[in-house]
């Protein structure tokens, strides 16, 4: 039975985590992202613990990394 749950429903989870952390990691101006809150915007600057990004031309939001959600792929 926990072989089970472990392959329905651990293990995806676990790769899907992995994804994410790399995706954050390999993150680099210009990018387009997503946050946790569904902000969409574009990397403007960034180190290791924060990402600025902006939305329009004169606004900028400083993140943490964790926070992004997603770069969509367009």
């Amino acid at each position: 039975m926990f072989a089970v749950l472990y392959f329905l429903l651990i293990r995806p989870q676990q790769k899907q985590q992995k994804a994410v952390r790399q995706m954050q990691e390999e993150l680099k101006k210009g990018d387009k992202v997503v946050t946790i809150g569904g902000l969409h915007g574009v990397v403007d600057s960034l180190d290791e613990s924060k990402v600025v990004i902006k939305v329009n031309e004169n606004t900028r939001l400083t993140f943490d990394r964790r926070a992004i959600k997603e770069a969509p792929a367009e």
